[in-house]
């Protein structure tokens, strides 16, 4: 089919669904601000990033080469429709490392966040994400994986921007997986434009009960239309904030202790900032702002970590002390 046909044909049904959109702003508000939400919510999770959640040390056999899972929680993986549903989930690109004469596989697989906050709470249910993830990569890469596997005590192997290159950049066809289905696809989420581009406008009339009238292009022209087409803004990957980590110690002690300390911005609340520690890293989590994933320069003990904040400065401060 010719290009220009083809132009033609995704412009025609652009400006009609336009037009649908100003009809329902003006006559249905309500539906039209629902419709708008939901579909920018659809287009933030597209973008937003992957965060780590666990890792997960298993062996290929037959030679027993280390492979290290990168548990991650992604909100472009969909959450499955029920309790009942399989899970849906999306691995990524495996790659091998030397390092130290030591050579080892990393490879992630992505949950929507949801179903990893249901497992943090139930152990069985966290084992049964883990050993999903392990059975989806064996699958996925035609591997033979040892029956046993370690949590790690780090979040993740290797570092933030390489998991994320290694998820990001699949192809946008690529399609996620869910256990138990001979042929496991689910749709990832759907660009709006995407969508103006592949709706039908039979679909659209049945959908919100508008229909559109061609023969009335002079009263069209007339009528201001309710939606102002504007360049469109790009996702904002959360940055990483201004940071300083030391190692000191209290004149009155002898205990060492590690602190960091954290500026951010825009932050008026404890509330928005999400932070998780173990005894070799700490990740802080604020949506679509900030992200920071560091490892501690020695290993600290967990029970003695101690976090405030500053609201007036916008600064979180976080104090552990050494092992």
């Amino acid at each position: 089919m010719d290009i220009s046909v083809c132009q033609n044909a995704a412009l025609i049904h652009v400006n009609q669904f336009w037009s649908m959109l100003d009809d329902m702003a003006q006559n249905n508000p309500d539906e039209y601000k629902t419709f708008i939400e939901r579909h920018m919510q659809a287009s933030a999770n597209c973008f937003s990033p992957p965060a780590p959640n666990s890792c997960l040390r298993a062996l290929v056999q037959p030679h027993d080469e280390v492979l290290y899972v990168n548990v991650c929680g992604w909100k472009r993986v969909p959450a499955p429709a029920s309790p009942t549903q399989p899970v849906p989930l999306c691995g990524g690109k495996l790659e091998t490392f030397s390092e130290r004469e030591e050579n080892y596989h990393i490879v992630e697989v992505a949950f929507n966040p949801e179903v990893l906050q249901r497992a943090k709470k139930n152990p069985q249910e966290k084992e049964q994400i883990h050993l999903l993830a392990l059975n989806f990569i064996q699958k996925q890469h035609k591997l033979s994986l040892s029956q046993h596997f370690t949590v790690m005590k780090a979040k993740l192997k290797g570092t933030v921007q390489d998991m994320k290159h290694r998820l990001m950049s699949l192809p946008h066809q690529t399609k996620s997986s869910t256990l138990n289905q001979d042929n496991p696809q689910t749709k990832p989420a759907q660009y709006l434009l995407h969508q103006i581009c592949s709706l039908q406008i039979g679909e659209v009339t049945e959908e919100y009960s508008i229909q559109l009238n061609q023969g009335q292009e002079d009263k069209d022209k007339a009528k201001p239309g309710l939606i102002e087409v504007i360049s469109s803004t790009e996702f904002v990957e959360p940055q990483q904030p201004k940071h300083q980590m030391t190692v000191c110690s209290l004149s009155s002690d002898s205990v060492r202790r590690i602190k960091l300390r954290v500026e951010l911005p825009g932050i008026s609340s404890v509330s928005q900032c999400q932070l998780s520690i173990s005894q070799d890293d700490i990740l802080l989590e604020v949506e679509q702002m900030y992200f920071l994933h560091l490892h501690f320069p020695e290993q600290v003990k967990e029970e003695t970590c101690h976090a405030t904040f500053n609201k007036k400065k916008h600064i979180l401060t976080v104090t552990a002390s050494v092992q």
